[in-house]
């Protein structure tokens, strides 16, 4: 639980009034672009960064007056995997549990577990620089494991892996899901939040700016979405000012495959929409490709709420987290929270 949470470096408000709440044993999205203060909320919460102004709770514990006893409760997985790749995958989550001071043995089956879950055991005594990018994700995210959390934190958890790897994060952090682990979870995939997020909520410049399931999201914009491929890129000005007549909010244009789109509100069907659409740009000599109608995505919400894609801001709040912290054991190099260790 986060209320009124305010974070500045220098010009920039990477959290302005930023409140949020993650029910027991459910998944929160939390989406955004880059820059827009996802990070600088997951250090805030998992106490490796003091706001400006603002408080937070997690597991009903104050972050900024009980920062310790939050640490034993939380894993963080961030950005980047923060494993030893001269050590074997084994070593990596048998020295996380010995930092946890879970004795020898403990730390040993800990560890065998987990890379068992996490579908590691052929690798489990391979050296971590062996590991493929989708692996060392899987073993960052069982280090932050180790303690067996009750709050788990993951910044971006897939960034950088191929489809097929980034799938395999999904189940695995599905099967979590259900067994009971509450979820705070940062992404700007929004097939991602479409997937794991029981509910989302949209971040931009620091603030919320819509909150709701994936299904209330998609309804905010309206029921369908009316799409154009037109033949000449030269045309597309054209489509854009009839779906501008025809359509409802914003147009959005993807100039590489010359696809122009818009959603519809409900007063009129879509196809009577598509149908007099293209009528006009018939009449106008605008030759298409293809047309389709379909139900909106998250990705068309992202776009109707901010007027941008989720990828198209740079980082801007200096905040990105470097590796993983698992409660007490994770390491970082904040001393504004005066670590984690």
């Amino acid at each position: 639980m986060a209320e009124g949470l305010v974070k500045t470096y220098g010009e920039v408000r990477a959290l302005d009034g930023l409140d949020l709440e993650v029910p027991e044993g459910s998944v929160l999205g939390v989406l955004g672009p880059n820059g827009a203060g996802k990070t600088t909320c997951v250090r805030v919460l998992t106490t490796l960064l003091k706001p400006d102004s603002g408080r937070a709770e997690v597991a009903g514990i104050d972050v900024l007056r009980n920062p310790q006893p939050v640490r034993k409760l939380i894993g963080v997985s961030g950005q980047y995997a923060a494993v030893d790749e001269y050590l074997t995958g084994f070593e990596n989550l048998d020295m996380v549990g010995r930092l946890y001071h879970l004795g020898r043995e403990s730390s040993r089956q800990r560890a065998r577990e987990l890379l068992a879950q996490l579908r590691l055991n052929d690798a489990a005594d391979r050296p971590v620089k062996t590991y493929s990018g989708g692996m060392r994700r899987r073993l960052d995210l069982a280090g932050a494991l180790v303690a067996r959390p009750q709050v788990l934190f993951l910044d971006e958890p897939t960034t950088g892996l191929d489809p097929r790897s980034r799938t395999e994060m999904w189940q695995v952090l599905l099967e979590l899901v259900k067994a009971g682990t509450t979820v705070l979870l940062t992404t700007q995939y929004l097939e991602e939040a479409d997937r794991l997020a029981d509910s989302i909520m949209v971040v931009d410049h620091g603030k919320v700016i819509a909150r709701g399931t994936s299904d209330e999201l998609k309804a905010q914009i309206g029921g369908e979405v009316v799409e154009i491929v037109v033949a000449d890129s030269e045309r597309i000005p054209d489509a854009v000012r009839v779906l501008t007549k025809f359509g409802r909010g914003a147009v959005t244009v993807d100039e590489h495959t010359r696809r122009v789109s818009t959603s519809v509100d409900g007063s009129s069907p879509a196809a009577t929409v598509l149908v007099e659409a293209l009528r006009q740009l018939d009449s106008e000599g605008v030759t298409m490709l293809d047309v389709a109608v379909r139900r909106p995505t998250l990705d068309d919400v992202f776009l109707t709420l901010t007027g941008h894609a989720a990828e198209d801001d740079a980082p801007a709040d200096g905040s990105g987290v470097a590796g993983s912290t698992s409660g007490k054991a994770g390491s970082t190099s904040d001393t504004n929270a005066g670590g984690a260790r």
